[in-house]
């Protein structure tokens, strides 16, 4: 049956009823909800179609192709990235050919989510790869003869932003549904309120703006009235999930009834939305319940049980980043203090135990402090090693000992929420010195399985902690309660093979706002000449940043060789292989003095000490401070 014009019918006074779930029936159907469903347009597309027809006889008007993660980065997953097209030609022609035999009046939606990973600078995807796969994904959808692209469930604005932008440039004039997914404090993962949401989304052109997923009818009434107020001339879209899921019996169930649905239904008609569907947990029967309350001219929402005087309440538009100014700035760290005024500092790092008791590392400690150590770097889970909080660590010593500390921040492992609350944590537990790094892949450690994704990468840590937490917001704009003072290093390989690369990236950390840098040990001083001078001919001014370099005295000659052989980055000269192997039991002590001579060749060229001691040998690196101390 021919159709209007998706825009013209935007502009008619009912509501659009959008399908519910299609991740949820295929889940009925006995996947696993975790399952690749995309690619089931190719392997099982009698039951994608099954799934679009029973969701048109309930009534829906828009029906989604099954496409949510039919993009590359998501379906390199599963090893198909190079189906993307297919994949969502397929999902359209599906989603078309049902709509077709129904003959009723359905429009397809191509169905697009986020990529799953996150965009530089606080995630590891380029930009432009993000970029190209928005634009495979669009293109092939509007090939198969969408009516209009819905993003969906997406968590990060920038992200969602950028998709918009893409289909503008791919798809021209093809309708856009612009959906975020929030959280219980209706806010999205990153912080983000409905009306700056709405505000942003509105003008980036999307033709319908609203919310999808989150916790349930309840909750998008209340983000959806916020838009509203927030943008009111923008078109709204009210997609809930059926409620909090629940696992029973090894099965995903959503306790929100049809009934409850049909109701709400009506209310978000009241706020204004104009499409209307179901997200997560919904199936044919509550499309059905809709519709049908959205048809009976003679019924209303049961107000008195779920609203408030038939509207949902707004009580205020949210401003947000109000009052979000700089605040006064606590006093430097002693690192900063000493980095700023040109003193040599002297880093040891340790390493946190596998033990709740920290009576021995007290005792190092306390040694490496006495021998002149400036300050000590506290590792994060070293080679992905089970070990006790390093914030724990370093609050210790540095209210025992009194001695400040570096807490090693890698962002592995960690959502930007727990990197966010993280940092406030730190900075509450008087830990304002921060070393940000990658950190070691989960699968060389104790746990090869652990969760290893991230949402952001070191360059982009330190921008969100230099010029968000350091003057009082969150990554959002949120208000924190004022200024953070954090003192924020970035990590260095001066060894590295392709150095010019190295100083690309080093540079991107220096824009961003590192205050110095942890260097990997070096055992040639004439490679960090090298190094130095080729970061003069490509940036144009020589390296300011405080470089503090790295020192491992050398334990053995076994030592020695898996430093050469298997660490990147770490060349090791036969002149001190030679030497290691010639003191035999007297190694340690050779090892000293090797660290020792280098840190007297480069003192002229780097502004510290990393010193990094192998098997817990804190003493061998009291003597290499003794000899620094000595020659300062």
């Amino acid at each position: 049956m021919t159709t209007i014009p998706f825009k013209d019918r935007l502009a008619q006074p009912a509501p659009i009823l959008m399908d519910g779930a299609m991740g949820t029936q295929l889940h009925v159907h006995g996947l696993p909800i975790d399952a690749a469903f995309d690619v089931l347009n190719l392997t099982q597309p009698q039951l994608v179609s099954q799934i679009h027809r029973a969701y048109i006889e309930a009534g829906a008007e828009l029906i989604e192709t099954n496409t949510f993660g039919a993009n590359r980065c998501k379906l390199a997953e599963v090893g198909r990235e190079d189906q993307v097209e297919a994949i969502n030609r397929a999902g359209a022609a599906l989603a078309r050919a049902a709509a077709a035999a129904s003959g009723r009046s359905v429009y397809v939606g191509g169905s697009i989510g986020p990529l799953g990973i996150g965009i530089a600078p606080y995630g590891r995807l380029k930009a432009e790869d993000a970029r190209a796969a928005y634009a495979e994904q669009i293109a092939a959808l509007a090939a198969g003869g969408v009516d209009v692209l819905i993003f969906e469930t997406f968590n990060d604005l920038a992200e969602l932003k950028l998709a918009i932008e893409i289909a503008h440039e791919t798809a021209p004039g093809l309708p856009i549904i612009s959906q975020m997914s929030f959280g219980p404090d209706d806010r999205t993962l990153l912080g983000h309120l409905p009306g700056r949401i709405a505000h942003e989304l509105h003008n980036a052109g999307a033709d319908v703006i609203g919310a999808n997923c989150s916790s349930g009818p309840a909750q998008i009434s209340r983000i959806v009235a916020a838009m509203r107020a927030a943008a009111p001339g923008a078109r709204l879209a009210a997609v809930p999930n059926a409620g909090f899921p629940e696992n029973l019996g090894g099965r995903t169930m959503y306790p929100a009834t049809v009934d409850y649905f049909a109701d709400y239904a009506l209310a978000f008609r009241s706020i204004g939305a104009v499409v209307i569907g179901g997200c997560c947990g919904t199936t044919p029967k509550h499309i059905a319940a809709m519709r049908a309350a959205l048809d009976d001219p003679a019924r209303t929402h049961n107000g008195g049980a779920i609203f408030s005087g038939g509207l949902v309440r707004v009580n205020h538009v949210e401003s947000e980043g109000e009052d979000a100014g700089p605040a006064p700035k606590e006093r430097p760290t002693e690192l900063a203090y000493k980095l700023a005024n040109g003193a040599f500092v002297v880093s040891v790092e340790m390493a946190p135990p596998r033990s709740h008791n920290l009576d021995r590392l007290l005792d190092h400690a306390r040694l490496l402090r006495d021998a002149g150590a400036d300050v000590l770097n506290i590792a994060d889970s070293p080679t992905a090693r089970m070990r006790i909080s390093p914030w724990a660590v370093c609050h210790l010593l540095q209210t025992r000992l009194g001695i400040e500390t570096v807490l090693h921040f890698p962002t592995r492992g960690r959502n930007m929420l727990r990197i966010q609350g993280d940092l406030l944590g730190a900075h509450a537990l008087g830990l304002r010195n921060i070393f940000v790094v990658m950190g070691d892949p989960t699968r060389i450690g104790d746990y090869p399985d652990a969760m290893d994704n991230y949402d952001i990468v070191p360059s982009g840590l330190i921008r969100l902690t230099k010029q968000r937490m350091n003057v009082g917001v969150d990554q959002a704009g949120n208000p924190i309660g004022g200024a953070t003072s954090f003192t924020v290093g970035c990590a260095l390989n001066m060894g590295a093979v392709d150095v010019d690369k190295e100083i690309e990236v080093l540079g991107k950390k220096i824009e961003a706002g590192a205050d110095f840098a942890l260097g990997q040990p070096v055992f040639e001083p004439q490679i960090a000449e090298a190094f130095l001078r080729r970061y003069e001919a490509l940036m144009g001014e020589p390296l300011r940043l405080p470089v503090l370099m790295g020192v491992m005295p050398l334990y053995s000659l076994k030592h020695a060789l898996f430093l050469h052989h298997e660490v990147p980055g770490i060349s090791i000269p036969d002149a001190i292989f030679k030497r290691i192997e010639d003191a035999g039991d007297d190694a340690p002590s050779e090892g000293v003095r090797v660290a020792q001579e280098l840190l007297r060749a480069m003192r002229g060229m780097v502004r510290g000490a990393y010193i990094i001691p192998a098997y817990g040998r804190y003493e061998l690196a009291a003597q290499v401070i003794d000899a620094v101390m000595v020659a300062g």
